[in-house]
């Protein structure tokens, strides 16, 4: 059906990384081997932590629900991405595409609150550790945790609306899953009210988000540089590194795709770095806090150790 100089669609066709047929089964066999790394990881971690009572608190709680984030973002793209590398059926239905990117924008705004409510749990644990356990109760956890869902899913709903609100003249999705950006190309009309909604939206959770995460490492870095040992100083630098490090990665990859100036990189390289947020930061979160937490790796040994036992018991 025609309505003026668009088409109304009832599907959309993610071109992905067909430019290059070449790398299709390299990249389904890289791609696959994230995603079991990225599930392994996180359900591990999950598991992990719901298992072992030391790791029942507010730090582990709310990197509890960061794994269990970045299995879902992970997985909302990978059945129609594992699909378009091994086949020509490279469809997705309007609904589905609609569903794919409410989802995605849902769970990549809530993983932006929830690194930025760990960076305020740092800091309460390091500048006022004896209110800890009174500021950081359960109560007040689950409060965050619950608001940064919320903060995800009304900050989608509003992408989401404002995209799917344009007209597209053309079905061909220059990506591997439906995305704003590449969805605004396909627009028969001018974007550029849609554009506004879009930066307006997205630099306000960026600056909530930076603008906390900044403030509490400027007083955490003023409280450690007051620790009279440099020991005390080394623990403290290392036990933020972790977070801040993919805090930096995570947020420069969304400022570079969704804030930057559209005219100043094309759709592949947002394609590219797309990859970064979607199944390389899944894939590292579980493997960063684990590897660099000694109570991570504590509990993984007793319980390997328990089940030992209980073997050969």
């Amino acid at each position: 059906m025609e309505l003026g100089n668009s088409t109304v669609k009832t599907h959309f066709f993610l071109l992905g990384f067909s430019d290059h047929p070449e790398l299709q089964s390299v990249l389904f066999a890289v791609f696959l081997s994230i995603y079991s790394v990225t599930l392994m990881g996180n359900l591990g971690m999950i598991l992990l932590i719901t298992a072992s009572p030391p790791l029942h608190t507010p730090v582990y709680f709310f990197l509890h629900i960061l794994s269990f984030v970045d299995a879902c973002c992970f997985s909302v793209i990978a059945t129609k991405l594992f699909v378009g590398l091994i086949s020509d059926k490279k469809t997705i239905s309007y609904n589905g595409c609609s569903a794919q990117l409410h989802f995605l924008c849902c769970l990549v705004d809530t993983e932006s609150f929830i690194l930025t409510v760990m960076a305020y749990d740092q800091y309460i644990a390091i500048c006022n550790p004896l209110l800890y356990t009174i500021i950081m109760s359960k109560r007040i956890c689950c409060q965050l945790a619950i608001g940064a869902f919320l903060g995800g899913t009304m900050n989608s709903v509003i992408h989401t609306t404002n995209t799917f609100h344009l007209s597209f003249c053309s079905s061909e999705i220059n990506h591997f899953f439906c995305d704003i950006c590449p969805l605004f190309s396909l627009s028969c009309t001018d974007t550029y009210t849609h554009d506004v909604v879009l930066v307006v939206f997205a630099s306000l959770v960026e600056a909530l988000c930076l603008l906390t995460v900044l403030l509490s490492y400027t007083l955490i870095i003023a409280a450690i540089l007051k620790t009279g040992s440099a020991d005390g100083r080394r623990k403290g630098f290392s036990t933020c590194a972790s977070h801040l490090t993919m805090v930096s990665i995570y947020h420069g990859t969304l400022i570079f795709i969704y804030l930057c100036p559209s005219a100043g990189h094309s759709l592949d390289i947002d394609k590219v770095t797309s990859v970064f947020y979607t199944l390389i930061i899944p894939m590292l979160n579980p493997l960063i806090y684990s590897l660099r937490n000694k109570d991570v790796k504590n509990a993984f040994r007793k319980m390997i150790s328990r089940k030992f036992f209980l073997k050969k018991g």
